[in-house]
């Protein structure tokens, strides 16, 4: 049943300033109760705080009318031709696979239902070229070809309940802006993986492609620039930061993904990096410490817990390493994720993300950080695509790695991949 329209906004309006006032005494009080799965409703209660203001807006097309520029250089003007495609794509890549599971009667199927419509309002409006919330994919440098490349990644997350919903004028608007992404030039570095994962989406929704971006990228990752133990450089160079969870090994799995699908020869491909994405995940789920903390090293850090999507995404595929539980890799999560959105002054007086990594920290964000790139946090929903009856939600809480070894646990030894 849909909501009347004022009933709906009253409604966003009350969530949105509950959970910005709630405090750590209070915080389990301020959330709806959408599940009786205690750690998943923390994560469906932030999902919701964080997606709706952009989605909302977009949907109706008061997005950039309402939506803050903050950025650590102080030029807001600077990040308007790019910031608003950044939140409609990092918030899609991140929630499409919980919007996949499609809508039901539970409380959190009809919240689902409620945000499918949104999403699905929101991609029209994004490609409408007389919607006032028209984006930018083309122009203007070359962050565009980054957060197309995010919207895409959603899109083949959620090709039933996203993709699938789109009428036919927008799916032909989507594709010329999918397509007019070609004019930026993508880096030597994980850039290739964004014009790669277009073009995926590209052959996935409407059969044309250019396969030899796809193949670029491909031999570059796999040829020149793996580094051993479920690691790759970031280009020639290994760089110490989370661009593998950001970027790389996702968007590498989801393109092979489509290879596969379609019998394009992708199969030992597929083998060796399942391999090393379980690797990289087993290093992930021991990088986070008993209190649910984790090192604040690399750039781009202010996208917060979007730093552990590999490792959600290793848990949604069911490719964990076989002597991590999934519950360990839930209840980790759930402290980090937690810890960081509680943490005071994350959220502004009405409901946007601040820059920052724990909190309000506006020079944890480089200079091409503004608020819509803040939205990359979503990507560490992957695994809440899983129903609620698979094992990673349905098992007893278990204590994770670190938390095990730091309580004297006698834990297995860890050992390094090829």
């Amino acid at each position: 049943m849909k909501r009347p329209f004022r009933i709906t906004l009253l409604l966003c309006a009350v969530f949105a300033l509950s959970l910005v006032s709630c405090t750590e005494a209070n915080k389990e009080d301020c959330f709806i109760q959408y599940t009786e799965n205690a750690d998943r409703n923390v994560w469906v209660n932030y999902l919701d705080k964080i997606a709706r203001p952009v989605l909302y807006n977009l949907s109706n097309g008061t997005l950039k009318a309402n939506m803050p520029i903050e950025c650590v250089t102080g030029d807001p003007d600077g990040k308007k031709y790019c910031t608003h495609l950044e939140a409609l794509g990092r918030v899609i890549v991140g929630i499409a696979p919980w919007l996949e599971l499609g809508p039901d009667d539970t409380p959190e199927g009809q919240l689902r239902s409620e945000l499918i419509d949104l999403s699905v309002k929101a991609i029209a409006n994004a490609v409408d070229p007389d919607s006032p919330d028209h984006l930018n994919f083309n122009s203007g440098g070359g962050q565009p070809l980054v957060d197309a490349a995010f919207l895409a990644h959603g899109l083949l997350r959620a090709p039933t309940q996203l993709f699938g919903r789109l009428d036919d004028v927008t799916k032909s608007r989507l594709k010329a802006e999918l397509e007019s992404s070609r004019a930026i030039q993508a880096y030597e570095s994980n850039w290739l993986f964004f014009s790669a994962i277009i073009e995926a989406a590209l052959y996935e929704f409407y059969g044309e492609w250019d396969r030899i971006k796809v193949d670029y990228a491909f031999h570059r990752f796999f040829d020149d620039w793996y580094k051993g133990d479920g690691f790759y450089g970031d280009g020639e160079f290994f760089h110490m930061d989370f661009y593998n969870s950001f970027v790389i090994q996702p968007m590498l799995m989801q393109i092979l993904d489509v290879l596969a699908k379609h019998d394009l020869g992708s199969s030992e491909l597929l083998d060796i990096e399942s391999e090393r994405y379980t690797r990289y995940a087993e290093i992930q789920e021991r990088l986070i410490s008993p209190e649910g903390t984790y090192p604040i090293v690399g750039r781009s850090i202010a996208y917060r817990f979007g730093a552990f999507q590999a490792l959600s995404d290793a848990a949604y595929r069911h490719i964990l390493p076989e002597i991590v539980e999934p519950a360990q890799v839930r209840c980790a999560l759930t402290a980090v994720i937690d810890r960081q959105m509680s943490a005071p002054d994350t959220f502004n007086p009405d409901g946007w993300l601040n820059v920052g990594f724990c909190g309000h920290q506006l020079h944890m964000g480089e200079d091409y950080i503004s608020t819509g790139s803040l939205y990359l946090c979503c990507a560490g929903f992957i695994a809440l695509g899983l129903p609620e009856s698979d094992p990673f939600w349905s098992s007893p809480a278990a204590d994770w790695t670190a938390r095990k070894g730091w309580n004297g646990v006698d834990i297995p030894s860890d050992h390094a991949i090829d």
